[in-house]
């Protein structure tokens, strides 16, 4: 039994009769007619009493259209849900967001996209890089916004996005605050207030240092660019963020100055697991970003 036969079984108990079904259906009756009586046998039991200008439903036939009448309506209700989805109406992405970075950087893609398409649902999940990594990996989410894109794809696939060199900030009263440009080796001697560990600058800052001949003095790591921006206000140390974020740091005792010769940038990309089937929604959030 098929939701074909179900189908025509139901028209033809409506219609109460085979040639008026048969016009609804768009089929010829003797095709109606062959596909109700395999029906029949398949079942082991007549559906339908014919008689001479009367075609009536016996017991069996009153029993599978109960069952056959909720079956249809819920391969309605299927279809259409599958076309909702097909049509970017329904559904959901799980995306993982650097919060250093996530607001500066990717909230007007995000907006873009809840404008076109409002019914999908955005579950965000700010957390470091290499959370995000290991989410996307393991399948608890969909994409990934990350900060630098790894290298060795592995099992991603990634786009590059935004490319920012890091800059300092440092209090006022620094003497680097003199500066209108500053070299890498000019901060090794100063407290830093870094990334936490889970995100993937706070890896290639040490690196940068160490390539420099120097390991950096750290005194504070957090996950809150606000919190880092008011260490340094504090006079607890200096801090590396993306131009983009320096640009919008609005407190008259904090001054941002850049390298002359950037050594750290922040990359910002995307990633998704390789060979993973991906929803419609989730591709087309990939191509808007593609294009942005």
């Amino acid at each position: 039994m098929d939701i074909r036969q179900i189908e025509y079984f139901a028209e033809v108990a409506k219609q109460s009769n085979f040639t008026k079904a048969a016009s609804v259906l768009h089929i010829s009756q003797p095709s109606l007619s062959k596909t109700i009586k395999n029906l029949e046998d398949e079942l082991g039991a007549p559906l339908f009493y014919r008689g001479a200008n009367q075609l009536d439903l016996t017991d069996a036939g009153k029993a599978l259209l109960v069952n056959a009448k909720t079956v249809l309506h819920a391969f309605e209700n299927l279809t259409s849900e599958l076309n909702d989805v097909i049509d970017l109406k329904k559904g959901e992405i799980k995306i993982g967001i650097p919060p250093i970075i996530g607001a500066a950087f990717f909230s007007k893609l995000i907006s873009t996209y809840k404008e076109a398409y409002p019914a999908i649902e955005m579950l965000l999940t700010e957390v470091g890089s290499n959370t995000i990594k290991n989410g996307v990996a393991e399948g608890a989410l969909d994409i990934g916004l990350v900060c630098n894109v790894p290298v060795k794809q592995g099992n991603f696939e990634t786009i590059k996005l935004v490319k920012d060199p890091l800059m300092l900030i440092v209090h006022n009263d620094s003497l680097l605050a003199t500066k209108g440009a500053i070299e890498f080796l000019d901060i090794k001697d100063e407290p830093f207030i870094l990334y936490r560990r889970d995100f993937s600058l706070h890896d290639r800052i040490i690196e940068a240092c160490e390539e420099h001949g120097f390991y950096p003095n750290v005194v504070c790591e957090s996950s809150q660019k606000d919190f880092m921006v008011e260490m340094v206000e504090a006079k607890l140390g200096v801090a590396l963020l993306p131009s983009k974020i320096c640009q919008q740091i609005n407190n008259g005792n904090i001054t941002a100055i850049p390298f002359a010769k950037p050594v750290v940038n922040l990359e910002l990309g995307m990633i998704w697991r390789k060979n993973k089937y991906l929803p419609f929604a989730v591709r087309e959030f990939i191509s808007m970003s593609r294009d942005a």
